[in-house]
């Protein structure tokens, strides 16, 4: 049977929030089958209690916001994409502030939170949402356009094409492709960090965005080259993190997905438009486990493979 999965034992961490610059603290606790992944705001005079599911994404506005009554959760697409990477199903994330830290800027410190924790099979069959006919989303014209597509696959692949007029970016591949089955998240995908530009700093800070950005948590460039004085950490970072962010704001379904994703400059809220349309089209989806290791898609059975 492939199984559910939690960790074996709690694990926190302690960092600022990307775009508010508060500081935070954040500790994953095992949960019990079928719970799925659910955040908990613990600073408010009484707990709140958001689970990840579509329907709950409030706000896409450079990162995934989930909310529940007056309550929120900023910026969770990272340890989202660690989750989905790893195949954690049932997770409840303390969390001391509305936005979950940044830490490095990619998906890796969570990878080792979770990892350093152990992962636990469960008494439960993991439960799938497999895509049976194609869904796809689109958004402007021409140079403006935008689509994500969702298409029959068993197993879980993804496809992503960037488009930026920047030298340093030009430079670099601008197209990824990833497969779960065969590849290793930990090592391919999960070091890629967020990316930003200097001119673009100034403008969202005054929109009190941005405020605990720097060097140490993103990839930062002006107006030709990358500022940071250690480089990039994959020749194709820039792409990567496009193909880390749609992981983890894909996982938000709360269910691991059998399908073959593809974008073209896509972003967080083109990603959650495909979980809705997906979610209201009669037909094009069903729920599946698998009782035999041997008919699941290839790399679903084994646990994540460690650095």
């Amino acid at each position: 049977m492939i199984a559910q999965r939690t960790l074996k034992t709690l694990t926190k961490a302690v960092g600022v929030g990307l775009h508010s610059g508060q500081r935070v603290e954040l500790t994953l606790r095992p949960a019990a089958p079928d719970t799925g992944i659910v955040f908990r705001r613990v600073d408010l005079p009484e707990p709140v209690d958001i689970p990840v599911s579509a329907t709950a994404v409030s706000d896409t506005r450079l990162a995934s916001t989930i909310a529940k009554g007056g309550a929120k959760v900023h910026t969770i697409e990272h340890l989202m994409s660690a989750c989905a990477g790893l195949g954690i199903d049932n997770l409840i994330v303390d969390i001391t502030a509305e936005e979950v830290p940044i830490l490095d800027g990619s998906a890796a410190s969570f990878v080792y939170l979770i990892q350093s924790a152990g992962i636990e099979l469960q008494k439960a069959p993991k439960r799938f949402i497999r895509v049976l006919k194609p869904v796809e989303v689109r958004e402007g014209e021409g140079r403006q356009l935008k689509w994500a597509r969702l298409e029959p696959y068993h197993g879980y692949k993804l496809s992503f094409e960037i488009e930026f007029d920047h030298p340093a970016v030009s430079a670099t591949g601008q197209r990824v492709e990833f497969d779960l089955g065969q590849g290793q998240y930990a090592r391919e995908i999960a070091r890629a960090r967020t990316f930003g530009f200097t001119r673009d700093v100034e403008t969202m800070r005054s929109h009190g965005l941005a405020l605990g950005g720097g060097l140490d948590n993103a990839i930062v460039m002006d107006d030709v080259k990358v500022l940071n004085a250690d480089g990039l950490r994959y020749a194709d970072e820039f792409a990567k993190h496009k193909i880390l962010d749609a992981m983890g704001d894909l996982y938000i379904v709360g269910k691991p997905l059998l399908a073959a994703y593809s974008a073209y400059r896509s972003g967080h809220a083109l990603n959650n438009q495909l979980l809705r349309a997906l979610l209201a089209e009669p037909g094009s989806h069903d729920i599946v486990t698998f009782e035999h290791d041997a008919r699941a898609p290839k790399g679903f059975a084994q646990l994540a493979m460690a650095w």
